[in-house]
């Protein structure tokens, strides 16, 4: 017979997809170095497939976990929530050292950028141009997620579906803006210290939108089968704070990269 369990905690069972997951990051990483190089982009299709596979397997698992009321106690969801939160630091600090990078550069310029910023020769994206509007985007998609969350409290099934349904739609709307504007930006990723730090910082924020938007279309689906209630509803609260995560990083980026990096 199975031991009587006599704690709140969760341990979870033996998983294949640490590994399986670290080991598309590897595939993923590896491939991304051979396309760089211009050695194609086979072995990047496959670490990305392998990557699509993994999260669908372990978001499969959790949800089939979460059917067992016993298993997400209290405490466990408060380690949850902490566990969001601390990634999200992490992430943080993660795009600190992207603006770290640009204020080393722009506030003592060198004289590879002709002493003055932005670089001889740099003509940087117009910041109340396309930014702007993404901007704006952006910050319409952190009210249309609040207030999926606010139904999603008050068991307004309908309105949850909408509010998610809205912030999808205006993640995809912010992603294809940001692909036009790189299509049509007059320096690419190799013209020095200002076009580097421009698309490692935007270029990083945009896949955290495309993460974000992939995790709120879960979070749709869920709500759409009724997986949420308003006391049990963690993945789409760790969705809306990553979401929220995303707006702030991009005002940051706004104001600082766009606006005054720009010389306007």
């Amino acid at each position: 017979m199975a031991a009587e369990k006599t704690h709140p905690f969760h341990l979870v069972t033996p998983s294949p997809w640490p590994f399986v997951g670290a080991l598309a990051a590897l595939i993923s990483m590896l491939g991304l170095v051979l396309y760089m190089h211009d050695h194609g982009f086979y072995v990047l299709l496959m670490g990305g497939a392998l990557v699509l596979f993994t999260m669908a397997g372990w978001w499969r698992d959790v949800i089939k976990e979460s059917d067992d009321t016993k298993t997400y106690t209290l405490p466990v969801q408060f380690g949850l929530k902490m566990g969001m939160a601390l990634f999200i630091t992490s992430e943080v600090m993660f795009f600190v050292a992207f603006f770290w990078a640009f204020f080393n550069a722009s506030l003592f310029p060198t004289e590879p950028t002709g002493g003055v910023w932005p670089p001889k020769g740099i003509h940087p994206l117009n910041p109340f141009d396309f930014p702007y509007f993404n901007t704006l985007v952006l910050l319409l998609s952190g009210t249309t997620i609040t207030w999926a969350h606010h139904a999603i409290l008050k068991d307004y099934k309908k309105e949850v579906l909408q509010g998610i349904g809205f912030t999808i739609l205006l993640g995809l709307l912010f992603t294809s803006v940001q692909a036009y504007e790189y299509m049509h930006a007059t320096f690419g990723f190799k013209e020095g210290i200002y076009s580097s730090t421009f698309y490692m910082a935007t270029g990083f924020h945009g896949a955290h939108v495309i993460i974000g938007t992939c995790f709120l279309t879960v979070c749709w689906f869920l709500a759409r089968f009724n997986r949420f209630t308003p006391d049990r509803h963690i993945g789409l609260e760790a969705a809306a704070w990553y979401w929220h995560f995303v707006d702030v990083v991009w005002l940051f980026l706004f104001v600082s990269i766009y606006w005054w990096g720009s010389g306007i």
